[in-house]
């Protein structure tokens, strides 16, 4: 029996307004008061960080200040992006039940299979690439990411139909790194969008049935029309306005490595980038005081890495490397091809760094 989604579009709404309303889907879904549903959404320009990013290295604050462009941070991890009225944003919220995948790992790989297929009925050679992306011939079209909330599954994924380049060049700070592992000169050279593929952008309506189509067909399921609740826009409003919407949320990480008080290092794997900010306290300083994570990885659940930081309070200098794999090891988390050796490595890097 094919699995029923119920299918709702919010338009193009406020940044900080949206990913407002993809908590609330997740509350509202994880309560039972809604079914398995896909989303679309727009933004106008908007810079989105991710869940675990330092704001002040990823976005050029300044810039996105002086034209208008807005600024959130996103509840699912990944790197920063840059969103406009010529983009279309996707979400499924499901039960994990639906469709019998329990890695977050293989849900992505489905998920972007499944939305490749949708795009290749516009005539483009979509194909799901790992970690996260959807590309055409080597250049990104699409970025996903998403995290399992107890029994429900969040997902979400953008499609570039139509953007300038120069806009999202100047809103975000690329790290030049990131541009090296593939041997691209600028961001502008690794995306590109159906409008550039196809000759003209595409309706956003025909990108919608595309992606429909795909999923209703890789995922056997059925998408029917459905309505936006009150339910859904009260609780959007009010985790706007507590928590998501504040300047406290999105400036939550800034830049941890500022005035060069902690201790630092970064490694960059197959599962992205993870940078460690370690401050050390005692006579000796041989008790790590405090520890901050950041970067542009994926886990799941989403609040795992708050909970790496707390263990590693007190914890002795010599014992640290030990102490990150005994926390995942006693701790229930989801990976997308980062692995506790990775986590691993960067602290002791922080650490080695104080020498």
């Amino acid at each position: 029996m094919e699995a029923g989604f119920r299918v709702i579009d919010t338009g193009a709404r406020d940044g900080r307004r949206q990913i407002a309303f993809d908590q609330a889907l997740i509350d509202a879904h994880r309560t039972g008061a809604i079914p398995d549903t896909i989303r679309f959404l727009r933004f106008p320009p908007t810079a989105l960080i991710g869940r675990h990013q330092a704001l002040a290295r990823e976005v050029n604050i300044e810039t996105c200040r002086v034209r208008g462009i807005g600024i959130a941070r996103r509840i699912t991890g990944g790197g920063a992006i840059y969103f406009d009225e010529g983009q279309l944003g996707w979400e499924l919220v499901m039960r994990r039940a639906t469709l019998g995948i329990g890695s977050l790992t293989e849900v992505t790989r489905r998920l972007c299979e499944a939305a490749a297929a949708g795009l290749s009925r516009l005539g483009v050679p979509a194909q799901y690439r790992p970690r996260n992306d959807i590309e055409v011939n080597g250049r990104k079209l699409s970025g996903t990411g998403g995290f399992f909330e107890e029994d429900t599954l969040f997902f979400q994924g953008t499609v570039l139909v139509d953007m300038n380049p120069a806009d999202m060049l100047a809103a975000l700070n690329v790290p030049q790194a990131k541009l090296a592992r593939r041997a691209l000169d600028s961001a502008a050279q690794r995306v590109v969008t159906l409008k550039e593929l196809l000759g003209s952008a595409p309706s956003l309506e025909s990108v919608k049935a595309a992606l429909l189509a795909g999923f209703t067909e890789r995922l056997g399921i059925t998408a029917v029309p459905g309505e936006i609740t009150a339910l859904e826009e009260t609780l959007a409003a009010r985790l706007h306005d507590e928590e998501i919407g504040t300047d406290a949320f999105v400036a939550g990480i800034g830049d941890p490595g500022a005035d060069g008080s902690m201790l630092a290092a970064r490694h960059t794997g197959a599962g992205g980038t993870i940078e460690a900010y370690v401050r050390l306290e005692g006579a000796r300083r041989d008790r790590i005081r405090e520890a901050l994570i950041t970067g542009d990885f994926f886990v799941t659940p989403p609040r795992t890495i708050y909970d790496l930081e707390a263990s590693l309070r007190n914890v002795a200098v010599t014992d640290a490397g030990d102490a990150v794999e005994r926390f995942f090891a006693q701790t229930r988390v989801g990976l997308l091809t980062v692995a506790p050796a990775d986590f691993r490595k960067v602290v002791e890097d922080a650490l080695a760094s104080a020498a």
